[in-house]
C-alpha cells in the first residue's frame, strides 16, 4: 500500500517537497477515497429522502393523513408533541438503510453483507 514516490528533498525546494508529500499522504492514508464516499453518502441521503418524502410518503401514507386533516406525516402531534417527526424520521432511517444495503450487496457482489 506504501507506493508513494521517494523523493529527495535536496532536489526540489521546500513547497514542492511539501506538496509532493502531502499527495502521498492522501494517497496513502486513502483520504481522497474517504472524501468521495462522504460525498456519495451525502447525495445518496438527499435521493432517498426524496424518494421517500415525496413517492413513499404520499403513496402510502395519504388515506391516513387525510384522515387526520395533515398533508405531512410531520405534522402530526398531540398535546404539542410531534410524534409524526420521529415517524417520519423512522422511515427514513428504514429506506436509508434498505438502500445502502442493497448498495453494499450490489457493489460487494455477495451472498451475504458481513463486516471483514
Amino acid at each position: 500500500m506504501n507506493d508513494a514516490p521517494v523523493v529527495d528533498p535536496s532536489s526540489l525546494d521546500k513547497g514542492v517537497f511539501m506538496l509532493t508529500q502531502f499527495i502521498a499522504f492522501l494517497k496513502n492514508y486513502g483520504v481522497i477515497g474517504l472524501a468521495i464516499a462522504v460525498i456519495i453518502g451525502g447525495k445518496l441521503n438527499d435521493f432517498v429522502s426524496s424518494l421517500v418524502n415525496d413517492l413513499f410518503m404520499p403513496l402510502i401514507f395519504q388515506p391516513a393523513l387525510r384522515a387526520a386533516n395533515v398533508d405531512d406525516i410531520r405534522k402530526l402531534s398531540f398535546n404539542g408533541v410531534f410524534y409524526g417527526k420521529v415517524i417520519g424520521a423512522g422511515i427514513d432511517f428504514l429506506a436509508v438503510a434498505v438502500v445502502v444495503f442493497l448498495f453494499a450487496k450490489i457493489v460487494l457482489k455477495e451472498e451475504t453483507v458481513a463486516k471483514r
